[in-house]
């Protein structure tokens, strides 16, 4: 039995791994004495060894042999497969530049902390991620606002638990984890709150026994946390010795929300007004209070704002880096910082250049990388200019990005080069000229310090199933092939491993004994420290996006498809369409083709109410086609009483493996094909995802085929 460290999502549970005597890993079970999870584990965990033998999964590197998406593929070895990666890079930088070729990689994983280090050594601008709808606007926006990014004060290391938790738009509870946090300790935080405050258009399981749900209007976010600050500010229920000695711009944000009553942010919000207040009043005056929050609100074209706002809040109730809030972590001592919420060099900015860093692909001031819409529009129309080759690591974004049709065509019909590194073939790797095959964490030896920075978990290597490889192993491997020395002084991942521990004294095998290294944390630091900002303290009129042109205080914007803004569409799409809650079993598009986890959850849902469903005469799992302005995709009809009336959840990711190559019947319920490319966050370039229009019908008899196999 060996303790090591789940990554089947962003929680970071600790595991037991049960081994027979032939080493095969038998089972794995929740780790009772960690301090990070205390014995929980989700099915994806559970299920890991599923992946890792999986008898579809890539072992070895495959070469395509006919045309892209004919399933002809050839086994090869990795030194061929890495010359051919050399050579049509090299050919590339040198016929048009390091800007034509593209990294792209997944929700963030342990090669996160290569992937932006590698794109930005090569000297291109375009690394792909999933980040402008999804965490990082929020570590951007931390930024300009206090110089660090504040996380909730959970574990009770301090002996001090938070009085008052809001949940906003965040559901780990069901979900297992996210952010380096497990749902288990979200849980517990929940129980031992004297308060508790749920803003959710949904009534997730938190609810029960909460004191507050505030069941906004999707898309109205912003809108609640205006008027939640006015609230604030005009009971005077603020902390007047942080904001007078610690925050600057507090009268410019005084006059700014005297507009964004409760009463005006109930109009907005559909929550009552009276409920706005109350519970605005209760996150200030039962400190410390501190907050769980997710990517619900990052899919909104106001997300960068309504993060600003939520940062505002948090500052006016002194709930920054005080015990029970939310705090700067101070990681393990003696080891080089290998998180980028640590020291942002890690992600290797300072080896592109600024001539390259002006041809991003992004017209978004703030946007984390290529902004993803716009990348793949560019790869087809050529505007401003047309990748040629792409390295995709861990991503699938056919299923995870919105226009899976472009997405498809840029990679089939129009780059020169294609690689993927994945576990296993799916509709991205299958239109691929190479796929790589990646190592699970269950084979890897790892320092895992990325989400988790009050703590630093050992993982350790338990299997080699074929020729996988680590991804970052390959990309160092890469790097030196291409001349990247500079940011990849390292010979191996050994190297790079002993050289993170170095300061410490340790060894690897040392640090693996230990199993866990902890911060010695001390709070309140601005006090000696300032706050790492243009005035030295935390920002509420942000001098940074003044200077930047943008509005330096939060400012509500209206979803541009909703029952406000386009009321001619309500006829024909009555409902309000959200995508993208998690699903226990998956993490993303991960885990349809493991039978245990495919049996916890085997079809594509859409949710709505039950009086809405009884009032179209549709009935639970009924075929039913969800239709919008831009597509129709079809699943199984879930009545859902904790939705609102009016609101449906169409559930995003969802591909079956067990059908033919190349399609794996990935644009029959493909939630985010119901969104289009015209909409987004000015600032961030996040698109509004859970804010869109709809119809859900049935699904004539004559047109009835199932969505499954």
């Amino acid at each position: 039995m060996t303790r090591s460290s789940c990554r089947g999502c962003h929680g970071v549970c600790q595991l037991l791994v049960h081994q027979d005597e032939t080493g095969k890993i038998v089972r794995i079970t929740g780790d009772k004495d960690s301090p990070t999870s205390k014995g929980y584990i989700c099915p994806k965990g559970a299920r890991a060894a599923d992946t890792l033998y999986h008898p579809d999964r890539i072992t070895r590197p495959l070469l395509r042999e006919k045309g892209r998406g004919e399933g002809a593929w050839r086994a090869i070895e990795w030194d061929e497969a890495l010359d051919l990666m050399e050579s049509h890079f090299k050919r590339i930088i040198n016929e048009h530049g390091p800007e034509y070729i593209a990294i792209a990689q997944g929700t963030g994983r342990p090669y996160t902390e290569f992937t932006p280090r590698f794109c930005n050594a090569l000297g291109s601008p375009n690394h792909v991620s999933p980040a402008h709808n999804c965490y990082v606007p929020r570590n951007i926006c931390a930024g300009i606002t206090m110089g660090w990014f504040p996380q909730p004060d959970i574990y009770g290391r301090s002996g001090v638990m938070p009085r008052c938790v809001m949940v906003f738009g965040s559901n780990i509870m069901e979900s297992g984890g996210e952010g380096g946090y497990c749902g288990k300790m979200v849980i517990q935080a929940l129980k031992e709150a004297e308060k508790t405050i749920i803003i959710d258009p949904r009534r997730i399981k938190a609810c029960e026994g909460s004191d507050y749900h505030l069941a906004l209007r999707p898309g109205s976010e912003c809108a609640l946390m205006l008027g939640m600050i006015h609230v604030v500010i005009a009971h005077e229920a603020y902390d007047k010795d942080f904001v007078e000695n610690y925050c600057s711009g507090f009268k410019e944000l005084q006059a700014h929300v005297q507009q964004f009553t409760p009463q005006w942010a109930q109009e907005i919000t559909g929550v009552p007004a009276e409920m706005i207040e109350q519970a605005a009043l209760t996150f200030a005056r039962t400190g410390p209070s501190t907050l769980i929050w997710g990517n619900g609100i990052d899919e909104s074209v106001c997300a960068f704002q309504t993060a600003r706002a939520v940062y505002l809040l948090l500052a006016l109730c002194g709930s920054i880096d005080v015990p029970g809030g939310m705090v700067r972590w101070v990681p393990p001592a003696n080891l080089r910082p290998k998180s980028g919420m640590v020291d942002h060099a890690v992600q290797g900015a300072q080896f592109l250049p600024p001539e390259q860093r002006e041809k991003c692909i992004s017209p978004f001031p703030l946007c984390p990388g290529a902004h993803p819409p716009s990348f793949w529009q560019a790869c087809v129309d050529g505007k401003p200019y047309k990748p040629k080759a792409i390295w995709l690591i861990g991503t699938n974004p056919i299923l995870t990005h919105t226009r899976g049709d472009i997405v498809r065509s840029a990679l089939r019909d129009h780059m020169e080069f294609t690689v993927t590194s994945d576990f296993f073939m799916t509709p991205t790797a299958a239109v691929s000229d190479l796929v790589l095959p990646t190592a699970h964490w269950l084979e890897q030896d790892d320092i895992v310090y990325f989400h988790k920075i009050w703590c630093v978990l050992s993982r350790k290597k338990l299997a080699q199933i074929g020729e996988t490889r680590d991804d970052r192993a390959v990309m160092l491997e890469m790097a030196h092939r291409l001349g990247l020395d500079e940011a990849f002084p390292w010979k191996d991942w050994d190297d790079y491993m002993a050289w993170i521990l170095e300061p410490s004294g340790m060894t690897f095998s040392e640090f693996a004994e230990k199993d866990i290294l902890f911060g010695d944390m001390q709070y309140r630091k601005y006090e000696e420290q300032g706050f790492q900002t243009p005035s030295g303290k935390l920002e509420l009129y942000s001098n940074v996006m003044a200077k930047m042109g943008l509005e330096p205080m939060p400012v509500y914007t209206e979803p541009p498809i909703s029952p406000v803004s386009t009321p001619e569409l309500l006829e024909e799409f009555p409902f309000i369409l959200m995508t993208g809650c998690k699903l226990k079993p998956f993490f993303h598009t991960e885990g349809r083709n493991i039978p245990a986890l495919r049996k916890l959850h085997p079809n594509p849902m859409v949710d709505m109410n039950p009086e809405d469903a009884e009032a179209l005469g549709l009935e639970e799992g009924q075929l039913v086609q969800v239709r919008t302005p831009y597509g129709t995709q079809r699943f199984l009809l879930h009545p859902d009483e904790r939705l609102q009336k009016g609101v449906v959840h169409a559930e995003h990711a969802w591909w079956f493996p067990e059908q033919e190559e190349p399609e794996f019947g990935c644009f029959t319920s493909n939630a985010n094909m119901l969104f289009g490319h015209e909409h987004f966050d000015t600032i961030s370039g996040a698109q509004p995802l859970k804010s869109g229009l709809c119809a859900v019908q049935a699904v004539s008899e004559a047109d009835a085929t199932a969505p499954v196999s």
